[in-house]
């Protein structure tokens, strides 16, 4: 079976990102997110949160300037303050774990911190585990480069009918309204990739290639029945 997760970066960032996740959710693709407790609108996204039983709520680890990452005890004081803070948020545990930049993933040694940080929860670090990933719906694939058609909707199906295979598939992306509230160098990609992400037929497009949009709700018991098996 293949299945997809179609995970929106960022949650929290902004109002104008929030309200984007939140559309592509429910008028679109997007079937999970990954919640930047330390953004401006953490709380704000959060709440609105609490109302979509469907979305599956992540952790969206921010490194602080001045958190070396390659200490293991000063990456886990900082890990272990943000998911506090996502549990007073969101009053329960995430159900996966990334990071912004991928700052998880910068070395092998905090490839290695990280995933036993995150061990104890029983939820997937991005990268690791039994899920997949795809991040190539990115409309910057060289810094300050930009190139529409990579979040256009015959890219994003293409990706799909790629990458997407036997098991769980995790496909990142960054929706988000352009409301003035925050600035990037990636801003107006994100409303294009909302346009995509919530194109009409969409959906049924990807299920027609056989592929089945779930999120990460159910991953550790399913997990667990296959380890076991």
């Amino acid at each position: 079976m293949r299945l997809l997760v179609v995970n929106a970066d960022d949650f929290g960032l902004s109002r104008g990102v929030n309200d984007g996740i939140l559309e592509a959710h429910t008028h679109g693709i997007v079937t999970s997110a990954s919640l930047m407790v330390l953004g401006a609108a953490a709380a704000d996204a959060a709440r609105a949160a609490t109302g979509l039983g469907a979305l599956s709520v992540g952790l969206h680890f921010v490194a602080d300037d001045d958190v070396d990452l390659g200490d293991p005890d000063r990456a886990a004081q900082s890990f272990h303050a943000q998911l506090e803070r996502f549990r007073e948020l969101t009053g329960r545990d995430p159900t996966h774990v990334d990071s912004h930049h991928h700052v998880h993933s910068q070395s092998a040694a905090t490839r290695a911190t990280f995933s036993r940080l995150v061990e104890p929860l029983g939820v997937p670090l991005r990268g690791q585990a039994s899920v997949a990933y795809v991040g190539a719906f990115w409309a910057q694939w060289q810094p300050g480069v930009t190139k529409l058609r990579y979040v256009r909707r015959p890219f994003l199906l293409h990706l799909v009918r790629a990458k997407v295979l036997a098991g769980l598939t995790e496909l990142a992306c960054h929706p988000a309204r352009i409301t003035g509230d925050f600035s990037s160098r990636y801003l107006a990609e994100r409303a294009v990739e909302l346009a995509t992400l919530t194109e009409p037929g969409l959906r049924e497009a990807i299920e027609e290639l056989g592929v089945e949009l779930v999120s990460f709700h159910g991953w550790k018991a399913d997990h667990a029945e296959s380890a076991a098996d």
